[in-house]
């Protein structure tokens, strides 16, 4: 996103200036290496430019009458008087979701003009501007003046920013957004309030001054964009102060918000996931500008630690849910994966920098990965429904939803895909990168003259790109063609995952229909010579089905494979096979695999099939009922596009790493209902999925969080009156840092007419952690059964599963 927008219209040229405003650009010290702007590379690909379109069309008008709905516009309207202060929205971030999807519908005009977006987006930077305070100060939450005001801003600014205020962070989407709008349209009204407010933090902040570290990172790479755009160097500055401030001594110097150590100190990826490539993306940028090598050394070091231990296949970042952080090296859990899709988002920007500053294949490499698989799964394919964590696999717990109270997902997706052509190409004096493979027509200005190409692909779906020159001179320039790490046995770079099998092969690579010499250089194919109109460089890539299998340390991918296919990750969903089941499903490794084009499935995918095999439990009986199936695989990306069920990216090829399809019992016939409104636990009740204790969340669960020291109950009726005699209670517990506990005490409750009675227990009412909590009842005939229990008196409760025999 960043560069993409930053250098539009050639700001990097020394003597240009920035549209109408004409304010100077900064033309000193940066990154070697330049993105070429997506304004200049127009789409027209089955692919990428659909979705994009869908994101103009669909998304980012949805996501603005939501920013209305939900009260995020009425926030403005409260701090600037125009509306009672009487209440807030949910979390003091609130305002970034506007400033968000007005950066996305801003790089969406500078593809595609739409007066009547442009008109509202004016109204809206009116309602804007009307809440910033006279010194610049633009935070709603505060400046509403609610009678209650919200428990994470403080009694005064920036008083708890190292904490949850979120002031700063504000601050930085609001700069992304000004210059976004201000490229888009040349208006400078919200540049204007952008470096008002900025202004005002340079003032405020430094050594001497108030001297903190911002809670959640972005204002950093925000502030090096104003810093391009206006030529005030005392934004780059503050940037680096903000990010040299960090470091222990301070109540709020966590691991969470990577301040336990200075930046430079940093060498392993901990803590909150997009807080923490937000901050590497900052660092490459201060670095680029700044020449500082301390900063390159901790961002490398880091970006080895991410890649060779902590990524998921699917380029997801963040493994755990607890802090939605990083965990532990190795520890990379498929059905509890966060991988946050801000955090995708995140990871795409800082691995774009990292190319930017070393120009390695390898740092695209990653980024491919993502972008096509964990980042894209993040948005419906109808572009209304949305994913905040992107799980590996699922019991059908995991749905797109339509909103979020924590919305910053959302509102990310929209500004990220108008953007999306600004990381197919790159320049660096007479060099051209080709980066990604993109149906596309770009102009490109190098010393050497206006170069204009045409990429003609159906990439990912079929392995040939053919890149003809249109220019009408000659233009003497090295053309770089990414060979991406998946054609050479690289999944991804390191050894985290590797292809079983198989022998690479090559790619072919022909000029005007005759085979061309070319050198490798940092992953590229590197073609030098005087390009001339009608020059036709034809790039195959061998699009092979290749089974992946991770690093023995990978537990969870223990005894299984993921089938990819060019930049795809595929995994098996239940609308496509045997009794909506995948978590039963088996395949040899060594089974051939098929692979056919849908154009009627999901928008146009390809498929792939093989044959497998598929267990199911019998009643009362151990031996698993065994038979074959045929097995179909689709893209990652878009899974639960056609409502919830199960997934699997990492298929079994051991029938011990597999689930069988568990026997219909009493319980999960019944209906379920509780005190708690959210349908989507219920199922987690009577999934028949037992836990590896009471803290895994990769099994789903019902919860009453945030409630305390209340009385709730949960309830089955059957299908028919049924006797029985025994229950048996799975309890979910995420102490010591979670919110829930096993229950003070709880009670069975079965129904005889309408009246509910406590069943006559033989064995005592146990509650432990960790196990079945089981008692035993005397008989009884009835057609619903209760359990009701009581809430600790600082936690709240849950259930992993609750059987009834």
């Amino acid at each position: 996103m960043m560069f993409s927008s930053i250098y539009s219209r050639g700001a990097v040229m020394a003597g240009m200036f920035l549209l109408a405003g004409r304010l100077p650009a900064q033309t000193k010290a940066d990154y070697p290496i330049q993105p070429v702007a997506f304004t200049q590379v127009k789409l027209n690909d089955i692919f990428w430019e659909p979705k994009i379109r869908v994101n103009a069309e669909v998304s980012i008008p949805y996501t603005l009458a939501q920013c209305k709905k939900t009260g995020r516009i009425d926030n403005f309207l409260k701090a600037a008087g125009k509306l009672p202060g009487d209440n807030y929205t949910e979390f003091t971030f609130d305002d970034t979701d506007l400033y968000k999807v007005i950066e996305g519908a801003s790089y969406s005009l500078q593809v595609k003009p739409d007066p009547k977006l442009a008109l509202y987006l004016d109204s809206l930077i009116a309602i804007i501007g009307a809440a910033q305070e006279k010194d610049g100060y633009l935070y709603t939450f505060r400046t509403m003046k609610p009678a209650k005001p919200h428990d994470w801003i403080g009694s005064k600014r920036w008083e708890k920013e190292e904490d949850l205020s979120h002031e700063l962070y504000n601050s930085g989407h609001l700069f992304e957004s000004a210059v976004a709008h201000y490229q888009a349209t040349g208006k400078k009204t919200l540049l204007n309030i952008a470096i008002k407010n900025a202004d005002l933090l340079v003032k405020t902040f430094g050594y001497g001054r108030e001297e903190k570290f911002p809670g959640h990172q972005i204002v950093e790479t925000g502030l090096t964009k104003m810093y391009r755009v206006t030529g005030k160097k005392e934004y780059l500055d503050l940037a680096k102060f903000f990010l040299d401030v960090r470091g222990p001594g301070r109540a709020n110097s966590q691991q969470y918000n990577q301040a336990d150590k200075k930046v430079v100190d940093q060498h392993e990826a901990v803590g909150h996931a997009v807080r923490a490539a937000y901050m590497y993306t900052a660092m490459a940028d201060v670095a680029a500008l700044t020449g500082n090598e301390e900063y390159l050394h901790a961002i490398d070091d880091i970006w080895h630690d991410v890649v060779y231990r902590k990524l998921y296949i699917t380029g997801g970042i963040g493994a755990t849910g607890a802090g939605e952080a990083f965990g532990d090296a190795y520890d990379l859990p498929n059905m509890s994966a966060y991988a946050e899709t801000c955090a995708a988002i995140a990871n795409v920007y800082w691995n774009n920098r990292m190319f930017l500053l070393h120009g390695d294949s390898k740092y695209i490499d990653v980024l491919e990965r993502t972008l096509y698989n964990g980042l894209l799964s993040g948005v419906s394919l109808s572009g209304d429904r949305f994913f905040y964590p992107n799980p590996l696999a699922s019991l059908g717990q995991h749905q797109r939803s339509a909103w979020f109270g924590c919305a910053c997902c959302i509102s990310n997706m929209t500004r990220f895909l108008p953007s999306m052509p600004g990381y197919i190409y790159a320049q660096k004096e007479n060099h051209l990168y080709v980066n990604l493979f993109v149906g596309d027509t770009a102009e490109v200005q190098l010393p050497a003259g206006k170069v204009k190409l045409v990429q003609q692909t159906n990439y990912p779906w079929e392995g040939s790109d053919v890149i003809t020159m249109l220019s009408q001179t000659k233009a003497p320039f090295a053309l770089h063609v990414r060979v991406p790490g998946w054609t050479n046995n690289e999944p991804v770079p390191g050894d985290l995952y590797a292809f079983d099998g198989g022998v690479a092969k090559p790619v072919k690579i022909s000029l005007n229909g005759q085979s061309v010499n070319y050198k490798m250089e940092k992953g590229y194919a590197v073609i030098e010579r005087a390009w001339k109109k009608g020059d036709k460089l034809e790039v195959l890539f061998p699009m092979e089905v290749q089974r992946i299998v991770a690093q023995e340390k990978v537990k969870a991918d223990l005894n299984r494979f993921a089938l990819s296919r060019g930049p795809v990750i595929y995994c098996l969903e239940g609308p496509d096979n045997k009794d909506s089941a995948v978590q039963n499903i088996v395949v040899d490794k060594s089974t051939a695999v098929q692979v056919a084009y849908k154009p009627e499935l999901l928008k146009g995918v390809t498929v792939l099939e093989m044959q497998g095999s598929s267990t199911k439990r019998q009643l009362n009986s151990d031996e698993l009922l065994k038979v074959s199936q045929s097995v179909v695989a689709i893209p990652y990306y878009a899974w639960a596009n056609r409502g919830p069920g199960e997934m699997e990216v990492w298929i079994p090829y051991n029938e011990a790493a597999a689930r069988p399809k568990p026997a219909p019992t009493v319980a999960s016939r019944s209906k379920v209902t509780a005190s708690v409104n959210n349908p989507r636990m219920f199922r987690a009740l009577n999934d028949q999925y037992t836990p590896q204790d009471s803290r895994d969340a990769s099994a789903s669960y019902l919860h009453w969080w945030p409630k305390k020291a209340t009385t709730e109950w949960v309830q089955y009726d059957f299908d028919s009156s049924h006797t029985i005699s025994s229950s048996q209670v799975y309890w979910f517990d995420d102490g010591p840092w979670g919110g829930c506990r096993v229950p003070v005490s709880y009670t069975i409750y079965y129904k005889s007419g309408d009246a509910w009675l406590p069943v006559e227990n033989t064995s005592p009412y146990t509650i432990s952690k960790d196990g079945y909590n089981s008692v035993q009842f005397k008989p009884v005939a009835t057609t619903a059964l209760k359990l009701e229990l009581k809430l600790p008196d600082d936690n709240a409760a849950g259930i992993h599963e609750w059987i009834v025999k």
